[in-house]
């Protein structure tokens, strides 16, 4: 006989015991209540205090209640259907590729555009993009070709006052027209221990902004008239002053140069100085 007809049958002489079990209550009560009355009669002697004997009732109670529930639970583990194995299927592990090392990652279908370059502003193929330049308002600064141009009268010198230790460089300006801009630059040539002691200028100090730097060898002093100001018709001097080393020094290699507005034209002049004598040198 195979094994699931032995179960099969086990378990249908099982539930047929289950369905005709039935508990004896009538006979437990009996029981319950001549264990009660033995305890009321007058003339019994109790072995157990009154506390003790409703504990062996009640306990007596609860212990068949229990069997009758092992019981009941041993029938329904008994009748209730085996296990039955179940079967997983786990997928075989992928084997890798023999070529999976050597083969490089794999690329977009379609690669991103780049960024499409400027347009040129200038036709022709092959064009590059330039930048265009914004139109000044501003005129175009004239190239100086000589102490004179237009209004504009200039000339540089050695201030007589000059010694062995200290010299004055002045720039001597005249204008026959009123100018609306103006721009004087005095460079003087560093021979050796120049350094600047001070400057100024016959018009207002408040009219024009004034630097004094060192650039490519030179001592370079630069006046600039404000926006709102103006210079009137004349002659006006503008002056640098510096100590040197001792011993005459020579000029030849400073230079000025103006720029100048009037009437919506712009002018420039330049010019240099002449060498400085010492009245020792004369002495010697």
């Amino acid at each position: 006989m195979r094994q699931q007809d032995v179960h099969g049958e086990l378990r249908a002489r099982l539930h047929e015991a289950a369905e005709e079990h039935e508990p004896d209550r009538a006979r437990i009560l009996a029981r319950v209540e001549r264990g009660m009355a033995a305890q009321a009669r007058p003339g019994h002697r109790a072995t157990l205090p009154p506390v003790f004997g409703w504990v062996r009732v009640v306990s007596a109670t609860a212990a068949v209640a229990v069997v009758l529930g092992v019981g009941g639970y041993a029938v329904a583990s008994a009748v209730k259907d085996p296990p039955t194995e179940k079967t997983v299927a786990v997928s075989p592990t992928p084997s890798a590729s023999p070529d999976a090392t050597s083969r490089p990652p794999s690329r977009p279908a379609v690669p991103p555009s780049p960024s499409a370059p400027p347009k040129s502003s200038s036709p022709g193929v092959g064009s590059t993009p330039s930048a265009t330049a914004k139109a000044s308002t501003t005129p175009t600064a004239p190239v100086a070709g000589g102490e004179q141009d237009g209004p504009l009268w200039s000339d540089g010198s050695m201030d007589p006052h000059s010694n062995d230790f200290w010299a004055q460089s002045n720039v001597t300006l005249k204008t026959s027209g009123q100018l609306t801009s103006l721009t004087v630059r005095l460079k003087v040539a560093q021979t050796g221990g120049v350094a600047s002691t001070g400057s100024w200028r016959s018009l207002p100090e408040t009219d024009f902004t004034q630097t004094v730097t060192e650039q490519d060898g030179f001592l370079v002093y630069t006046w600039t008239l404000k926006a709102d100001r103006k210079v009137a018709v004349g002659e006006w001097v503008f002056a640098g002053q510096y100590n040197h080393e001792r011993g005459s020094r020579d000029a030849k290699a400073d230079s000025y140069t103006i720029t100048g507005g009037a009437d919506g034209k712009q002018y420039a002049v330049t010019g240099g100085f002449a060498t400085h004598t010492t009245s020792s040198d004369g002495d010697s």
